[in-house]
């Protein structure tokens, strides 16, 4: 199986060299995490070949770009996407970073909101949609990355419906208060962008529910255990916290190059004790804050002055952005105030590099640091904080976290401090100046196990595992819809028999949910294909609704067909009259009316309908998540109020419902199956009071399930409008071959 790699940024970078390109290593933690796993890809159990498409970095000429397209094929199986630099920068530096970073990193007074840079974001998105379709083929499985191609899940699922497509967020994903603050149609477009794929993964459980609640709260789907069904299909969110390149940090020390650099390092710092601090130049990673906290350990720990050193590596960002360079002005300026206040001839508090180092550079920093601080404001992971413990053979020294970068879910071990408190930071340091040895070791150790156990091969595995797993399941659901050979099947079966019985559900069924319940009328053309069959005595239809009577009887009492109120409490035989299923009682209700109406004042848009042998509390135009928490409250209380009533509590779709025991759609079915001789019953509905009409009918009857759910039902369609769409092939044969609304 072939995997196809969609990113910003290819692992190489194209910079210009009198008049020919270079290929360059590209930096950052996605394109090594990601090379890591392809280097090994020969290890893989799910995939055995790839291909990785993005950005170069630069934009040539037509003749130099079949070089390089050929070259980058041929060296990084790579696809370069050619964009002008204008398009680019007002993509890149416009909405990616004006926008989405600041906002999703908790910064929201940062943020620009430019209807100019969205339409470059989706112009950018849609180019890479159309690069990938040149490539990509339909067995492929596709891995999207991070905040940058937000929208292309979707705009691929729309030309290729059944592509695998994974994507995968590296940034904090932000909580729902935070999101909002985008307009509407940005964020409505971009959590659909999402949810065109078929694995959504994230780095922390706390970003994942952040996600979930956005898609509830914004797009109206909830999930279950972290899958969200849609209409056609399912979507899976999932937790996968990104790892590394264990072996390779592990075993840095081995290499020739990195064991002259540590031992240049130690001879240029002598005894004194050595601090590190690698970033890059970014107001999320709390860089002034942790001078700030380092300042003021030298201010109240005086005997250390001479004794410690702050190694500060920055590795350059963003340069072309006012903000960052006003930002490298003041910790320049920061680190020469520091320097001045607490220097001495002998000795410079802060050994400050504004670069990028390479891996033995890098890896030699580890080995001569004592203790690492890692104190990001809000990070989706840092791998820098890994690798640092990876680093460290000897299981010696001491990792200060921020308790806001996403490794600290994994990394409890190390020193866990609010990045935003010089004081907090300045009693970190000082606790792991003084911590023994022995506790380092045992820390590092139990740290160490983790990182090997989870490494960045496990990563990528796992979620490509899940998402083959998610594709697993869709196609298995695909088997059980009703369209092809199968709804071919039905409709012969309908045309050769003598007698008819169609069972069908309303709401939800042959009609969408409504607010309120009395706004789900049924359509003319919905009533007139009900019409169709009234005079044929070969065909019964009954609707099978939790509507009450006086409902039912309004909107169908001019139309042939049976009917059933309250999930079974009345029937309704065609040109008859309404009679109890039994007899009930219903002074119950008197015990339960009040409970329903404190509910009712307790969650506003939510109401309580009363019908003869049942109550209902609906809270469909209710807040999502307080009614979801009211819904369990309420379902706790008539439970326990219920215990020894003849009654039945129901958890529906944005209802619950109490009605008499003993009564269900099921009984309501049979009912009608003793009426006549039938050969030919379809029983249709699309929530779990259906199951018990499945459940009651004899194996040769064809039932269908609406929506994405596991059902006692043969078949599945995706909505009502295949329901209808199937109506109108089996009651107006002049209809059939209209197509099949899966």
């Amino acid at each position: 199986m072939r995997l196809v790699i969609i990113s910003n940024r290819l692992p190489f970078t194209l910079e210009k060299a009198g008049r020919q390109f270079e290929f360059r290593q590209s930096a950052g933690g996605l394109v090594t995490g990601i090379g890591a796993y392809l280097n090994n890809i020969s290890s893989s159990r799910i995939v055995s070949d790839y291909v990785w498409i993005g950005w170069p970095g630069a934009c040539p000429g037509d003749h130099e770009a079949e070089i390089v397209r050929s070259r980058a094929m041929a060296e990084y199986k790579a696809v370069p996407v050619f964009l002008s630099k204008q398009v680019m920068d007002n993509f890149y530096l416009g909405l990616c970073n004006k926008t989405l970073w600041p906002l999703f990193h908790y910064f929201p007074s940062y943020a620009a909101f430019d209807e100019e840079l969205w339409h470059s974001y989706r112009e950018v998105n849609q180019a890479f949609c159309e690069a990938a379709l040149e490539i990509v083929q339909p067995d492929d499985l596709v891995w999207v990355h991070d905040y940058h191609l937000m929208l292309l899940p979707h705009l691929l699922r729309k030309r290729m419906a059944t592509l695998a497509i994974g994507y995968f967020h590296h940034i904090p994903f932000p909580s729902f208060e935070i999101f909002r603050l985008l307009p509407g149609q940005w964020r409505k477009e971009l959590l659909q962008g999402l949810l065109g794929s078929d694995l959504v993964g994230f780095h922390t459980y706390d970003y994942t529910q952040y996600f979930l609640r956005c898609v509830s709260r914004i797009l109206g789907y909830d999930h279950n255990m972290g899958t969200i069904p849609l209409e056609d299909r399912v979507v899976k969110a999932e937790t996968f916290p990104m790892g590394i390149e264990f072996d390779r940090f592990y075993n840095a020390l081995s290499i020739e190059a990195v064991r002259q650099e540590r031992d240049r390092l130690l001879t240029q710092l002598g005894a004194r004790t050595t601090i590190l601090s690698v970033d890059r130049l970014d107001y999320s990673k709390g860089i002034a804050q942790r001078l700030q906290g380092y300042a003021t350990f030298l201010e109240r720990n005086p005997e250390r002055q001479g004794k410690v050193i702050l190694l500060c590596e920055l590795v350059p960002s963003r340069i072309g952005v006012d903000h960052y360079r006003r930002m490298k002005r003041q910790i320049d300026e920061m680190i020469g105030d520091i320097n001045g206040r607490f220097g001495r001839v002998d000795w410079t508090p802060i050994v400050y590099q504004y670069r990028q180092s390479s891996f033995n550079e890098l890896a030699a920093l580890y080995a001569v640091s004592q203790v690492a601080l890692v104190t990001p404001m809000r990070d989706g992971m840092n791998l820098i904080a890994k690798e640092y413990v990876a680093s460290r053979t000897d299981q010696s020294g001491v990792l200060v976290l921020s308790e806001t970068a996403g490794a600290s879910r994994e990394l409890g071990e190390a020193i866990l401090i609010n990045a935003g408190s010089a004081s907090e930071i300045a009693e970190a340091i000082e606790k792991a100046l003084e911590m023994p040895l022995p506790e380092q070791k045992a820390r590092n150790q139990i740290l160490q196990t983790r990182l090997k156990q989870y490494d960045i091969m496990r990563w990528a595995e796992e979620f490509l595992a899940t998402l083959v797993d998610v594709r697993y399941e869709h196609r298995k659901f695909e088997a059980r819809l009703l369209y092809g050979r199968q709804l071919v099947e039905v409709e012969n079966a309908f045309s050769r028999a003598s007698r008819r019985l169609l069972l069908l559900d309303y709401d939800g069924t042959l009609v969408p949910f409504a607010d309120m319940p009395e706004l789900a009328k049924p359509t003319e053309d919905l009533l007139h294909l009900l019409v169709v069959p009234s005079q044929d005595p070969s065909v019964d239809i009954v609707l099978i609704s939790g509507r009450d009577r006086r409902q039912l009887r309004q909107w169908f009492s001019e139309l042939n067909i049976g009917l059933v109120a309250e999930h079974g409490v009345w029937l309704r035989p065609a040109g008859s009259e309404w009679r109890l299923i039994k007899p009930l009682v219903n002074d119950w209700k008197d015990g339960i009316r009040p409970i329903l109406k404190r509910f009712e004042d307790r969650l506003p848009g939510s109401f309580v309908e009363e019908k003869e042998y049942s109550l209902a509390w609906h809270y469909r135009r209710s807040d999502r998540e307080l009614a979801s928490i009211r819904a369990k409250e309420l379902m706790d209380n008539l439970v326990a109020f219920t215990a020894n009533c003849d009654v039945q509590v129901l958890n529906g779709n944005k209802v619950v419902e109490v009605r008499n025991a003993g009564v269900n759609k099921g009984i309501a079915g049979l009912y009608w199956l003793s009426l006549h001789d039938y050969d030919f019953v379809l029983a249709i509905g699309d929530d779990w009071t259906d199951e018990d009409l499945f459940k009651a009918l004899p194996e040769s009857a064809y039932t269908i399930r609406v929506g994405m759910s596991n059902s006692r039902a043969r078949y599945n369609v995706y909505n009502h409008l295949a329901v209808i769409d199937l109506l109108k092939r089996l009651l107006v044969p002049a209809s059939v071959g209209v197509g099949d609304n899966r």
